[in-house]
């Protein structure tokens, strides 16, 4: 199972990267997104998550569930919530000055050429 979630987030990490380093911006958004989603799962396995532990610490117990992880996921979420808010009203802005969803600004002709 360990080696399913390395690899499942290596995969979300590679093209997270891979989209983020496109020139348009949709694909750019979706990056960041894939991104977020490889830190959250990335935070959740270095948590070791225990079952059928205590939350807080007691004197009876034995084990218990470390919280930072959750803690950590849950702001990860919240963060990346409002970047991609802001990037997609950011993209769109751009494209409604440039009339153009390309990272550089740069309008593409239809013959593949720039302008």
């Amino acid at each position: 199972m360990e080696i399913l979630l390395a690899l499942i987030i290596a995969v979300l990490t590679g093209v997270g990267v891979f989209l983020t380093l496109r020139a348009r911006t949709y694909p750019v958004v979706l990056g960041l997104t894939l991104l977020a989603y490889a830190v959250n799962l990335f935070l959740f396995a270095m948590g070791r998550l225990n079952v059928n532990m205590a939350a807080i610490i007691q004197e009876n117990a034995a084990g218990y569930s470390d919280p930072l992880p959750q803690a950590l996921v849950l702001t990860a979420i919240v963060i990346s919530f409002g970047m991609t808010a802001f990037v997609i009203v950011l993209s769109l802005k751009a494209y409604g000055e440039l009339k153009s969803d390309h990272v550089d600004g740069k309008i593409t002709t239809k013959d593949g050429g720039n302008k």
